[in-house]
């Protein structure tokens, strides 16, 4: 069981990640909350896609920027910049993902966790 203060955090990440997005317009975007789910890496994933890479960049770059402004949190790992066809941010206790939609639509991510509570968020 997560304690409440913990839980505040992981929601003002949440909400810090999902600021970032909509500033750069990232497109639907998902948050799967995986907390209630056995074997999980992290307690939810938040989803989005951009138009080109130029675009999935700059989203990224706005997350890293929102968040650590409103949390002070840096992102543990890093992957997908040189491409920018999918940048994953690993914050521990969340996940963002970041694709091109062509990217997106292949892997399909969020059916692999058909389980999770999926909230949709106004981009």
């Amino acid at each position: 069981m997560i304690k409440t203060k913990a839980k505040d955090e992981i929601n003002i990440l949440v909400e810090s990640i999902i600021e970032g997005i909509q500033k750069k317009k990232g497109k639907d975007i998902l948050s799967l909350n995986l907390g209630k789910i056995n074997s999980t890496v992290c307690d939810y994933f938040i989803i989005c896609h951009g138009t080109s890479n130029t675009h999935v960049d700059a989203i990224a770059q706005s997350v890293e920027e929102t968040v650590k402004k409103k949390s002070g949190n840096l992102p543990a790992r890093r992957e997908g910049y040189t491409n920018a066809e999918w940048i994953l941010l690993d914050y521990l206790d969340v996940v963002v993902h970041i694709f091109q939609e062509p990217v997106r639509n292949f892997y399909q991510i969020e059916d692999l966790w058909a389980d999770a509570p999926l909230e949709k968020i106004d981009s």
